[in-house]
């Protein structure tokens, strides 16, 4: 595809950019310019620049999709590099970050692309990525998390919070986990045949997170299905295969319900 042919593209769908022709570019374009550089363009959505980006759509549960190759090593260095710079890999015992409203030049950029690969990625269907209600709105997300997880260290099975609005992704960098999917209704039904001495097995969907992938998760995938990452001893196997554990830090973006 020709620069000139990619450029009407992206006019069409998202309009003209901050600054244009005539005029400076604002502070803030500026900043987001000069990370993109001093960051080997993270930016830019590998869908239109090669052919490593596919969206995967897992198929037990609607609404959940996967791009494994989102970020390249290079870009995943490169965002790790920002989050130092910005403290949120500073101390050890620090292992969660957040942020609301303003999000850092980094966190947009990530914004930005994933909603120009959805939009742009040759097998995009509502179905399994992104519906326009949801990838059209401004902004795409307004909070973030940075979540570092030691070995053997994870998250509990949960359904994000409601105060947040539909539409959650979640980007892997430094070691790949399995996070499993079980529906809500599991822990219902699991209470009630407890009562009547019966031994209940939850359905649980295994998702392999590699480091550089992102999963989308929207309707039937945000609100009736909890996920989970159990790192302990025996838990992360993937085709028979133990995971070897190491540092995983993980940045999870949303938006607020009730905002603009």
């Amino acid at each position: 595809m020709e620069d000139d042919e990619l450029k009407a593209i992206l006019r069409e769908a998202f309009g003209d950019s901050s600054s244009d022709s005539d005029g400076e570019a604002s502070p803030e374009r500026r900043e987001l310019v000069q990370f993109n550089h001093s960051n080997s363009e993270i930016g830019r959505p590998q869908s239109i620049f090669g052919d490593n980006s596919i969206w995967e759509p897992i198929s037990e549960i609607n609404g959940l999709s996967i791009c494994r190759d989102f970020l390249s090593a290079d870009q995943q260095r490169s965002l790790l590099s920002a989050l130092e710079k910005e403290g949120y890999l500073g101390e050890a015992s620090q292992n969660q970050a957040m942020r609301f409203g303003d999000l850092p030049p980094w966190a947009l950029e990530l914004s930005r692309i994933i909603r120009e690969n959805v939009l742009l990625s040759d097998n995009s269907k509502e179905s399994c990525l992104f519906p326009s209600k949801l990838i059209g709105r401004e902004p795409l997300f307004n909070q973030l998390i940075v979540n570092i997880y030691q070995p053997g260290e994870g998250i509990c099975a949960h359904v994000d919070l409601m105060r947040f609005e539909d539409g959650i992704a979640i980007v892997s960098l430094e070691s790949s986990c399995v996070m499993h999917f079980s529906p809500v209704e599991d822990e219902v039904v699991g209470k009630c045949q407890e009562a009547n001495h019966k031994c209940v097995t939850s359905a649980k969907i295994p998702v392999l997170l590699n480091p550089g992938s992102v999963i989308l998760m929207w309707g039937e995938a945000r609100y009736q299905w909890k996920h989970e990452i159990n790192r302990k001893p025996g838990f992360q196997n993937w085709q028979e295969q133990e995971i070897d554990q190491k540092r995983r830090t993980s940045v999870t973006l949303r938006r607020l319900c009730g905002t603009e």
